[in-house]
């Protein structure tokens, strides 16, 4: 029987392989993540007729090359061109990655890792970040509590990211820790003038993020006589209501069986005891109403001293006017500096009302006590003076969730905060042409692959694009160029089946 027919039989198989490699390319043209595959022949085994000889020197013969005839073609490799990058399309979707760079995501069916380019994610009804297709986690790192209190990524194990599970569907209060006063204190102002006073109020939260007001009021400090010392003012607390224009004093009242008439009397009695301070022996003892603390910018030297101030300090932009003074009547100050004092809302607990666990840090150091026209323009403020810092917030609702270029997943709340979810890790491989295709966009790791390396992306020297995927790296018009030549190589092929048969006819025709 002719070589050649079986040549031609090789030839066909061949170039059917690689047409099929061709149509699951075009088949899979518009596959999210998809990786053209390409396939490269080598010929097969050879009929040694005669071997080679070398060159020689007594007869003067030159070497003779082997004669070798070939019995056809197989396939070398069938390989992904899985380095390659496909086209971004967008979607707008936030559950939608596109990985740039060699990283591969990792999901999990429960039992086995698998590794992917496909990036169509979503969340299912336990929360948890999964792909689109199949249902697979995706994994990644959890959030935990470092020594400091700070939320970070936990990167000690994977896991899979319930990103919007019950536990991440709010956000807890804060209470209210800092506030400040700005602005001018003018002693001509008509507010000094009356007996109610210069009002201010600051809004601040409990820990269990209820709204209140603290009320104060300014008067200008009056000696023993009676008469008013210029420069020199009262700050007090006048009330605390809650976000429905209540007094929380009342609550104390009705605890108590007071009766309304002795309510005025039991609220400065109240005051009276938040001012405390510290005898000779370290014992804690109350101040006396009429012994407010004062408060002493002393612009002579730029100091600020006080009974509940560590020592004299630097004072910034404290209040001009030679000796002007700020006395907080009726006003719990802890250690501070730079004009900042403190309000311990803390020890409402003894009085019934423990929503209150936080001293509120309170910066006074920028009011100003110059001549405004008559216009005091004070004015009080929760949080820090330069930033919102300790200003407290309400207990929020998750209300988006957005994927860092870094794969930290980051939570939105109606409260204004966020907060750290999670973080998609990926893996690299030291050949990633190497893994296996598992179908439905997955592949596995082989030994040829090498072991996955574990780490976030930005690690990788990649990173992420939301709202977009990676489309199939297929190119149509290499696909058709190689589907030309790969038909034109099965019709020569057949044509050696063909002619090869007419040369048996030929021979079985020399025996008639």
């Amino acid at each position: 029987m002719m070589r050649s027919l079986f040549s031609g039989v090789a030839g066909l198989k061949t170039h059917q392989t690689k047409m099929d490699v061709i149509g699951n390319n075009i088949a899979n043209v518009n596959t999210v993540g998809y990786k053209s595959a390409q396939v490269t022949f080598q010929d097969l085994l050879y009929q040694t007729t005669q071997a080679a000889t070398g060159a020689n020197e007594a007869t003067g013969r030159a070497g003779i090359n082997a004669k070798q005839i070939g019995l056809g073609v197989t396939n070398g490799t069938i390989y992904s061109n899985i380095t390659a990058g496909g086209s971004t399309e967008t979607t707008g979707n936030p559950f939608d990655i596109m990985i740039n760079g060699n990283s591969f995501f990792i999901v999990t069916d429960g039992s086995n890792q698998f590794y992917t380019r496909a990036g169509a994610f979503t969340v299912d009804a336990k929360g948890t970040l999964a792909m689109t297709a199949n249902g697979y986690p995706v994994m990644g790192y959890r959030t935990t509590t470092n020594t400091a209190g700070e939320i970070v990524i936990d990167t000690s194990s994977l896991q899979t990211l319930p990103i919007n599970s019950e536990d991440n569907q709010t956000s807890p209060a804060d209470a209210t820790s800092k506030a400040y006063f700005t602005g001018i204190l003018d002693e001509n102002s008509d507010a000094l003038s009356t007996d109610n006073g210069q009002s201010v109020n600051v809004q601040i939260y409990d820990n269990e993020g209820y709204t209140y007001t603290v009320k104060y009021k300014i008067l200008p400090a009056k000696d023993t006589n009676g008469d008013t010392i210029k420069g020199s003012y009262n700050m007090t607390i006048s009330d605390i209501v809650d976000s429905e224009g209540d007094t929380i004093f009342r609550a104390q009242d009705t605890a108590n069986n007071e009766t309304d008439a002795a309510y005025a009397t039991a609220k400065e009695t109240y005051f009276t005891q938040l001012l405390t301070s510290t005898d000779a022996d370290g014992n804690s003892e109350q101040a006396a109403i009429d012994s407010p603390v004062v408060v002493t910018f002393d612009n002579s030297n730029g100091k600020v001293s006080g009974p509940y101030i560590s020592g004299q300090t630097d004072v910034t932009n404290s209040s001009s006017g030679a000796g002007f003074t700020l006395n907080i009547n009726a006003l719990a100050t802890g250690t501070g500096s730079n004009g900042v004092t403190g309000v311990d809302l803390t020890q409402l607990k003894s009085k019934g009302i423990a929503a209150f666990t936080k001293e509120i840090e309170t910066d006074i150091s920028t009011v100003k006590n110059v001549d405004n026209k008559g216009t005091s323009t004070i004015n009080g403020s929760n949080g820090g003076l330069k930033t919102t810092a300790g200003a407290g917030w309400r207990v929020g609702t998750l209300s988006a969730i957005s994927i860092g270029k870094d794969g930290k997943v980051t939570g939105s709340y109606t409260n204004g905060q966020t907060a750290l979810l999670g973080q998609i890790a990926t893996a690299t491989f030291s050949n990633a042409s190497g893994l296996q295709k598992e179908g439905e966009n997955l592949y596995s790791a082989t030994q040829n692959s090498g072991d996955a390396n574990i780490n976030t992306v930005d690690a990788n020297g990649g990173s992420f694009t939301t709202g977009a995927l990676e489309m199939s790296n297929v190119d149509l018009s290499s696909e058709f160029t190689s589907m030309i030549t790969t038909q034109r190589g099965f019709q020569a092929n057949s044509r050696i089946i063909t002619v090869s048969d007419t040369l048996l006819e030929e021979l079985i025709n020399l025996k008639r």
